[in-house]
């Protein structure tokens, strides 16, 4: 059912140090919206610092999705407490808006409402929001302002050194990497968990359907909010971040060298969809290429090796150099019961689950079992909680209860969490228990109490209810860990640095487009 871990599993017991130093980060999405539960038309606000180049405070698609980003850190509660700053410094400079504490947008009556992410004339600012206008022609904008939370997660060197016997990171750089694409080839086989326990976007504003087509049948109340019943995290539906244009590129996850190769393919792969809507025209950009992807974030996946680019790489080629890094979890909805997105015992599981997927074996997957892999995925996004749901195991023709599944691999969590309850702290083996009980009472899970009070509320009334709660608890608060004057620091620090940028830029944005675009 689920692979045998118990020798790796005595292995850890026997090694408990070899966790000691788990690294973290974390990056949350959040739209601003009005008191009304509009999405903020302004601007990204001047008292943040510049998105572009700022360190912690950024946006992603559009000028009203902020981005918050964390350092590297091995302590749990010092990463959420710098998170909660971050936050807290953004709400005192709001001006009357709030930050949406939902994944799914709030109400969007017009696309046109939604103004590109703007990174200064730079060309690497023009860069950034061109590729966005490329995201909005290709797949609509609606679909950019879902926000969700990456965690990003690597293993001290002193597992790798004791697990894969290397010496250090530069002579081990092959191991490690066979390391995570292992750990991710279990993410894929095992990790609708994720959605299963956090998903918390069962239903979706009417608004953010408007005319597009879709196959599901959604159910839906006087006020407008949609739904499916049994449904855990449409955000991960095919409303959300899928592009079906990708689904034959062939990218697999069995070693380092063939995943680059596939990437890279697929950022020079012509398409004849995107072909017709031409890289400019009436003197106007409209995209970046016309290939399948891009630029390689395009790529959407729900988890991703990592390795922070030095210079001008591309992340693929950061990779070739210096091997995984890290690897970045990107299954998370925002989490509606925290003010910040995402909480403790939700990072506590994470760490569990990842350790596991690094323990047990992965045979190597080809297309047909990701393929596999993303209908068992989709199965609990769509109807995770409905009674007697099945889970496939493999690609064959066997199915397994994913209560029983999930049952069985939490036996295995206990025993990790027995052991970094051990180096570590003493929180993990709570938390196991915790989320086990959502097996057992599905009510329990997230998607199962955000839907209920969604019914009840309206999406409109439940986001702006706890919106306007966060707000005022996060005024209210004083930092924790970011002084006033660093913030202060680190805005001047973003303004100066774009200011410098754009001065610099002696090559002509063409040139630069022909450089860059799709390499």
């Amino acid at each position: 059912m689920i692979p045998d871990v118990s020798k790796a599993l005595s292995w850890l017991e026997a090694h408990p140090e070899a966790l000691k130093g788990i690294h973290r980060g974390i990056e949350r999405e959040t739209l601003r919206v009005t008191p009304e539960d509009g999405i903020a038309t302004t601007l990204h606000p001047d008292e943040l610092g510049k998105a572009l180049t700022h360190k912690w405070i950024t946006t992603d698609f559009a000028e009203s999705l902020l981005e918050f980003i964390t350092p590297v850190d091995n302590n749990i509660s010092h990463t959420l407490a710098f998170l909660r700053d971050l936050h807290r410094y953004t709400a005192r400079h709001l001006h009357n808006e709030r930050m949406w504490p939902l994944s799914m947008p709030c109400f969007i009556g017009s696309e046109d409402k939604i103004t590109l992410a703007q990174y200064g004339n730079s060309n690497l600012g023009r860069f950034k929001t061109l590729y966005r206008e490329g995201l909005k022609n290709r797949y609509g904008a609606l679909m950019q302002t879902i926000a969700g939370v990456h965690y990003n997660f690597s293993l001290p060197i002193e597992f790798w050194q004791a697990w894969a016997g290397i010496e250090d990171e530069e002579s081990g750089k092959d191991k490690i990497s066979e390391g995570y694409f292992r750990l991710i080839r279990n993410y894929y086989r095992f990790g609708w968990v994720i959605p299963y326990l956090f998903g918390a976007s069962p239903a979706i504003c009417r608004s953010f359907l408007n005319d597009r087509e879709t196959s599901l049948s959604f159910e839906e109340t006087d006020g407008g909010t949609c739904y499916l019943p049994y449904a855990t995290s449409l955000r991960m539906s095919d409303l959300g971040y899928t592009n079906k244009s990708q689904s034959d590129l062939n990218i697999t996850f069995n070693h380092l060298d063939s995943y680059v190769e596939g990437l890279k393919k697929a950022i020079h792969k012509p398409s004849a969809e995107f072909a017709e809507l031409g890289v400019k025209k009436d003197g106007k950009y409209r995209q970046l290429n016309t290939n399948v992807l891009q630029i390689e974030n395009e790529l959407y996946a729900p988890i991703r090796p990592k390795r922070v680019p030095k210079n001008d790489e591309s992340p693929s080629d950061a990779l070739l150099r210096g091997g995984v890094e890290y690897i970045e979890v990107r299954a998370l909805d925002i989490n509606p019961f925290s003010a910040v997105g995402v909480d403790e015992t939700q990072i506590r599981f994470l760490d569990l689950f990842l350790i596991w997927c690094v323990l047990a074996d992965a045979p190597e997957m080809d297309s047909k079992e990701l393929d596999c892999s993303r209908k068992n995925w989709n199965r609990v996004i769509l109807e995770g909680r409905k009674p007697g749901q099945v889970i496939g195991i493999g690609c064959g023709s066997e199915m397994k209860p994913l209560v029983e599944v999930g049952q069985q691999l939490f036996k295995d969590l206990i025993r990790v969490a027995e052991v970094l309850d051990t180096c570590c702290d003493s929180k993990y083996q709570e938390v196991c228990h915790q989320f086990l009980t959502m097996f057992e009472d599905p009510t329990q899970t997230y998607s199962a109490l955000v839907l209920d009070k969604m019914l009840a509320q309206g999406i409109g009334g439940f986001g702006l209810e706890l919106a306007d709660k966060y707000f005022e608890q996060l005024i209210s608060e004083p930092y924790e860990v970011i002084t006033e004057a660093q913030f202060d620091e680190a805005r001047k620090a973003s303004e100066e640095k774009q200011s410098m940028m754009e001065a610099q830029s002696d090559e002509s944005f063409e040139d630069y487009l022909q450089k860059h675009a799709g390499r």
